[in-house]
């Protein structure tokens, strides 16, 4: 069967038919359950052993590459090293404007959910609800709700084409 066939009827197997086959080509057993990287590891392996392997000129050039000594796998441990990082770091502020939508800070958004009146005080740095104070309004609904959802459509405020 040329390897044209054979990889193409990779895409045809279930998982455990992939781990199986994986396991004729490799010699030893997976318990991955990705079925692209089953596919893709098997159909290299066949490749390989159909048409050859890495030529012994390219193994020795990854290997010098993998053991280049200039790549680091963690952040240097070296407390003065870290320090200098920091001290050449500015911080800058960004201007913050405020949304559109919003009503000035001390106003009180109103609204009935499931049969009970949702009170949500606009604060200056974020909204209050139940004594809870929420950076967006889209987490007080998420407070109320239980489910993720937009803060404003949630309190019925600014929706599209609505003028305010």
């Amino acid at each position: 069967m040329l390897i044209h066939h054979e990889i193409t009827a990779l895409q045809r197997l279930n998982i455990q038919q992939l781990r199986a086959r994986y396991a004729e080509v490799y010699g030893e057993g997976t318990s991955a359950s990705n079925r692209t990287w089953l596919v893709k590891r098997i159909a290299w392996r066949l490749q390989a052993l159909a048409e050859g392997d890495l030529t012994e000129r390219a193994r020795r050039r990854a290997a010098e590459l993998a053991n280049d000594a200039d790549l680091r796998s963690s952040p240097p441990k070296d407390k003065q090293a870290a320090v200098a990082t920091t001290d050449c770091t500015k911080t800058a502020v960004l201007p913050f404007k405020a949304d559109d939508r919003l009503p000035p800070a001390g106003t009180i958004l109103t609204r009935e959910y499931k049969g009970a009146v949702v009170q949500v005080q606009v604060l200056q740095q974020g909204f209050e609800y139940a004594g809870q104070v929420y950076k967006s309004l889209s987490a007080v609904a998420k407070a109320v709700t239980g489910s993720h959802c937009n803060g404003y459509l949630f309190l019925k405020m600014g929706q599209p084409g609505e003028q305010a």
